[in-house]
């Protein structure tokens, strides 16, 4: 897998440059994941953590799903690698979870969820998760922090699996 980055365009409206940079704190996380087997993939940050690149990439899937999918086709949340709502259960992958499906699962997501966006009507839509009301602009605002939250990990993670630094 070769995975492209790019910022979004200097001087792009609103939903150009929210969207361009969630795509790239998205590709950074493949980024990070890119060339590790399952083994390392599943090595977890520090005991007793069960943090793990792979189990981010699982997380993530789960995330867009869970934000996406409620606010803009009125889905119901929950967890994709767990029964109910335990979102934990993307980070006890085991011994059987694979970069492969997580990774086809995660973009998947990604991919419905630049598709909800791309046709709601603008960054105003506003939709319900949770009980509470958020705005696309919100929703994508913290999709961009919560992925370069958790792509800080990564940079860690990865360092520790085999010394690689860097963007």
């Amino acid at each position: 897998m070769t995975v492209e980055r790019s910022l979004p365009e200097f001087g792009a409206d609103e939903r150009a440059t929210l969207t361009g940079f969630l795509d790239f704190q998205r590709a950074t996380l493949a980024v990070k994941c890119e060339g590790l087997s399952d083994a390392q993939l599943r090595h977890p940050a520090v005991p007793p953590s069960s943090l793990s690149l792979l189990g981010l990439v699982r997380h993530m899937a789960e995330i867009e799903a869970n934000w996406f999918r409620p606010l803009l086709s009125g889905t119901k949340m929950g967890a994709i690698w767990g029964p109910g709502m335990d979102f934990e259960a993307a980070f006890r992958e085991g011994d059987t979870a694979t970069f492969a499906e997580a990774f086809a699962v995660w973009q998947a997501e990604c991919e419905h969820s630049r598709q909800l966006t791309a046709e709601a009507p603008s960054l105003d839509t506003a939709g319900e998760r949770g009980g509470e009301q958020y705005t696309l602009r919100w929703v994508l605002t913290h999709m961009i922090e919560e992925y370069a939250r958790h792509n800080g990990h990564a940079d860690l993670l990865r360092e520790r699996i085999d010394g690689a630094t860097g963007q």
